[in-house]
Formats: structure tokens, sequence, C-alpha cells
């Protein structure tokens, strides 16, 4: 089966309502072949309000949306699932949970093997990656390890921030935090999602969407810009 991913780096774009701005993508990528979307809302503490939120924003486009809180059994729940959309929050508590849950696992193998659609914004894009390393979170909790659900071999920072020359702020850019990132030895690419920006992977070609560019940063080399559009499968070679 081919692999399906819609990672999303944000929800909500100024000016606009949830998932406004990608709604024509998500429609594109669920397709009418999925009619019931499973919903992870575990980033948020409020799982309920989060749950209706989605529900309601997805309805509006055509899915019915079962929330895996709402499950007596969640494994049961992804081996269920027509397709899963993992919203965002904050990633250390979305992680840990996933893996409370024993999800991490069964997650991978529903995408992997089964060729099931998933969607990600913001955390929910960071835990389909190699790893957590690179989420803007706070560590609110621990999971059990900072490795991530491995749909793709390279790493994910949503919400990326260019530098503002104007700003009197004298703390590290998110530029400079992945390069202290990528000091470390054995550590992937990471591609900074600007807000407005999205990745679209299916089998192994790999396509930035959306309104804005993404910047991508590769242990041992300059940062490149990837306008929408752009043809970035050679990252799901990574590694091989």
């Amino acid at each position: 089966m081919t692999r399906r991913l819609l990672l999303v780096s944000n929800s909500t774009l100024h000016g606009g309502g949830y998932l406004e701005h990608c709604q024509q993508e998500i429609q594109d990528f669920f397709g009418k072949q999925v009619t019931r979307i499973l919903f992870v809302p575990y980033a948020l503490h409020d799982r309920d309000a989060y749950a209706k939120t989605a529900r309601e924003k997805l309805q509006s486009l055509g899915y019915e949306v079962d929330s895996i809180h709402e499950a007596s059994d969640p494994v049961e729940a992804v081996k269920k699932a027509q397709g899963i959309f993992i919203g965002g929050g904050n990633t250390f508590r979305l992680l840990k949970t996933l893996y409370d849950h024993d999800l991490v696992s069964e997650i991978q193998k529903r995408v992997l093997q089964d060729g099931v659609p998933y969607m990600g914004s913001s955390a929910g894009t960071n835990v389909s990656t190699f790893s957590i390393n690179t989420t803007n979170d706070m560590p609110i909790v621990y999971p059990p390890t900072l490795k991530a659900i491995g749909l793709v071999p390279f790493n994910i920072n949503p919400h990326y921030l260019d530098h503002n020359p104007q700003s009197k702020h004298m703390g590290e850019t998110r530029e400079q935090r992945i390069q202290q990132y990528h000091e470390e030895p054995d550590t992937p690419s990471v591609l900074g999602l600007r807000e407005g920006s999205m990745l679209l992977v299916e089998g192994d070609k790999a396509t930035l969407l959306g309104s804005t560019k993404a910047r991508l940063f590769s242990r041992g080399k300059p940062p490149t810009e990837y306008e929408p559009g752009s043809d970035l499968s050679f990252l799901l070679a990574e590694g091989k």
C-alpha cells in the first residue's frame, strides 16, 4: 500500500478560521473514499472541546468524525479507522499519550502497511516524523522517548519563524536552535514549515503545498528555501 500524508504547519492561519486555509487540500487528500475520520485530540487538555471543534469543521467538509478519546479501546479504533487526523497542541503531551495507549506502532502499521491516510497539524505533524526533538513546545510531561511515529525519516519544525531584524529579542532564533540540533551527530534534516505551508506525501513523492515557502536544514549544509509546488521527494530517501 502507498503511504499518504498531509502534514500541515498550523491549523489556524491569521485572518481565517480553524483549518480554513487548508480545507481544499483536506478534501483533495481524503477524497470521497473516506467518509469517517478518526480524530486524536491528545495534545490538548480539554479533549471534548477540541473534538467538538474538529468535528464541526470536518463535518462541514463532508466527513463524519470519531474522536479516539471517546473510544473504549483506542487501539481498536485505530485498527478500524478509514483516515486519521492528529491535531495540534503540546507535542510532549501528545506523544506521551500515544505511547501510554500503545498507539505509536499501531498508527505506523495502519499508515505504512495498510495505506490509511494520515493528516497532522502542528504537534500532529511533529509526531508523524522521525522524532520530536525539533518541536517548539515545552516538555510539560515526559514521553518514554522522543522518537516519534516515523512515517517520514526526517523532522519538521511547524510554525517556522524567520528572524525579525527589527526585534530586540536577544534569545536564539529558530534557525539557531535547529543548527544546535544539527551539532549533534546522526541528526536528520529538518524541514521548517512556515505557517500556511504543508507537505503532501504520496508513496515516495513529497510535494510542498500552501501559500508560503519552506526552509530546509540539513546537517553540515547551508539552509535552502523551497517554493510551494517544490518536489521534496529526496527527503524520503534519507537514511536509506
